[in-house]
């Protein structure tokens, strides 16, 4: 980004930017499936980066299943602190896309919560993710960068990263039977949140989570991100928000 004598400027922080970057990071966590992981080889050697699968806890920290007869998981072993690239990608211009790179260190995770929500964002990972090799990690965010497009770079800290669970401590218990009851029962609901609430185009949406700032859905290799017209109050607020959003995207033109 350059400054008004076009000379380079730093990224503002998040906070200052002209633009909602928390926002588009945080858009950007929840809805990209894969990144390129860098870590550090254990032989002091240059960095290593790999392709990677993506999915995101409850707070939009993310999750990555890998396997220890992988380079970056024994790079991992014995330097835990790596980076991910996340970029949607597009028509045109890769460049002129969003991208983000979180910053930050891995730590091994055998919680059922985290292996439910990668594998709702991913079902194939299934066939392989109880092999003895293979474990789930959580990457603990200490910054962010984000480039927006053009002009639009800012810095952010590891919290502006992921969403504030406060007054949520009963999120984890709940949302797995909220997500299997809307995929069970109201799958055209789901539905309408993805092509009317935020313009997707039709196919087999389903949702894999919800936090307290929106609701993730998937539909085959297609992401989307639906955010809540207001924050949670409490998991309680959940059911009549969902039932006004689906009202609200009936009533739209075309629906």
């Amino acid at each position: 980004m350059a400054d008004a004598d076009g000379k380079q400027a730093a990224p503002l922080p998040a906070a200052e930017a002209p633009f909602d970057a928390i926002g588009l990071a945080r858009s950007l966590l929840r809805r990209t499936r894969s990144g390129a992981l860098a870590t550090l080889e254990r032989d002091g050697g240059a960095p290593f980066a790999s392709l990677v699968t993506v999915a995101t806890d409850l707070d939009g920290t993310p999750l990555l299943l890998l396997s220890r007869l992988s380079a970056h998981t024994l790079n991992l072993e014995a330097d835990p602190r790596c980076s991910l690239l996340l970029s949607q990608g597009g028509k045109g211009d890769p460049l002129a896309h969003p991208r983000l790179t979180v910053a930050g260190a891995v730590v091994r995770s055998d919680e059922p919560r985290v292996r439910a929500r990668f594998l709702a964002r991913h079902p194939k990972a299934a066939l392989y993710a109880d092999f003895p090799d293979f474990a789930f990690f959580r990457l603990v965010a200490r910054a962010g960068h984000l480039n927006g497009g053009f002009a639009r770079a800012a810095t952010l800290t590891g919290p502006e990263l992921l969403t504030d669970l406060s007054g949520h401590d009963a999120l984890a218990e709940t949302e797995p039977g909220a997500v299997a009851h809307m995929n069970e029962d109201h799958l055209d609901a789901v539905a309408l949140y993805a092509t009317r609430l935020a313009g997707e185009e039709p196919g087999p949406w389903r949702l894999t989570g919800f936090d307290p700032d929106g609701l993730d859905l998937v539909a085959g290799e297609r992401t989307a991100r639906v955010l809540f017209p207001e924050r949670l109050a409490s998991p309680a607020a959940l059911r009549p928000t969902l039932v006004a959003m689906a009202a609200q995207a009936r009533g739209l033109p075309g629906a």
